[in-house]
């Protein structure tokens, strides 16, 4: 389950993120072992069932969406900073017309000095009984992020690029700030968010060490992304791992955590009765490098690789031909349709 994704890719729009910079999410989630992907607000309230009729109902992939708390969704960074076109009552009415595959709430990029994207999107959540991710995008003075997450999220709200650059981890002496377990212990849940930019082992590896790690680990998955650093979801996985978190754990913050974040239970186990989404992983070890967003680079000594995904029980990725029969045992007429093909052989 990858909790923040980009995949509004129909809109032909140039350099957005409702648009060229956002991806098919079938030519990437399976051969990465993904079954679920939730785009992250990609889509405001204005434009989402646009987006449900070219990409949520015709992809294989389980695609869910967080509803942009701004009316045209990623458009563009402007778009997002127009307070009059955050309406927490549309967003809510769509969350619940669409309550199939409406998870929560986004705010992001916003640039202003007050709180009203944040709020407004806390309130949309209230009305709609569902979540918030924020993507504080432009960290300033008057809005602190610490203020964020020990003041303003509600438990169950989600903070996104939990390792971005300008989030304050530790102190002169290097220790985690108190704030950070205050907004843990409240219920708020810290998400990785990867991307492009967001993402630096400065504030990661002092973290796991002090034994803080993600609530939930997701790529945010874009054009520019999946070429950069973060590369796809088992690479960003894998850093977790150098940076010494436990396997187990991992998977966790990648499969059951974020499907209980937004409110889909049936998802991400395998317990007796759920639907069998399952990734086949090799563990590789070896001598491994992986970097950050920022030209950082740090060693590792695993790597997960995805073998083989199924969804509902049926293989939707099988790297190795697992799935397949030695074609020596199928007999002459395999891969003949039945009533379409003839073959005719030469006299």
């Amino acid at each position: 389950v990858d909790l923040h994704t980009h995949v509004f890719s129909t809109t032909g729009i140039r350099d957005a993120w409702a648009g060229d910079n956002s991806i098919q999410p079938d030519a990437f989630s399976f051969r990465t072992g993904v079954t679920t992907m939730v785009d992250a607000g990609s889509s405001g309230w204005r434009n989402f069932e646009t987006f449900r009729h070219t990409v949520i109902d015709r992809a294989q992939t389980r695609v869910l969406a967080l509803i942009n708390i701004a009316g045209l969704g990623m458009i563009t960074d402007i778009t997002e900073q127009e307070k009059s076109d955050f309406q927490p009552e549309q967003v809510a009415r769509l969350a619940a017309k669409h309550k199939d595959v409406v998870v929560g709430v986004k705010s992001a990029h916003y640039q202003h000095p007050d709180w009203a994207s944040v709020d407004r999107a806390i309130e949309a959540g209230k009305l709609a009984g569902i979540p918030i991710m924020v993507d504080f995008g432009y960290f300033l003075p008057e809005r602190p992020y610490w203020q964020l997450v020990t003041q303003r999220l509600r438990p169950g709200d989600l903070t996104t690029h939990m390792f971005r650059g300008p989030v304050p981890w530790v102190d002169e002496q290097g220790k985690l700030y108190d704030y950070l377990r205050e907004a843990r212990r409240r219920g708020v849940k810290f998400d990785v968010g990867h991307g492009g930019g967001s993402f630096v082992f400065r504030n990661a590896v002092p973290a796991a060490q002090q034994g803080f790690y993600p609530d939930s680990i997701s790529t945010d998955l874009h054009t520019g992304s999946m070429n950069g650093a973060m590369i796809d979801m088992p690479t960003t996985m894998s850093k977790f791992l150098a940076l010494g978190m436990p396997l187990a754990e991992v998977v966790r913050a990648s499969t059951w955590n974020p499907a209980q974040f937004i409110q889909r239970p049936e998802l991400g186990h395998l317990t007796v009765g759920a639907v069998a989404d399952i990734a086949v992983w090799n563990l590789q070890q070896g001598e491994f490098g992986f970097a950050d967003a920022s030209v950082g680079r740090l060693a590792g000594r695993q790597r997960l690789f995805c073998e083989m995904t199924l969804k509902g029980g049926r293989v939707s990725w099988d790297w190795n031909a697992r799935a397949g029969t030695d074609y020596r045992t199928l007999g002459p007429t395999y891969g003949v349709r039945p009533g379409i093909d003839h073959v005719v052989r030469p006299k």
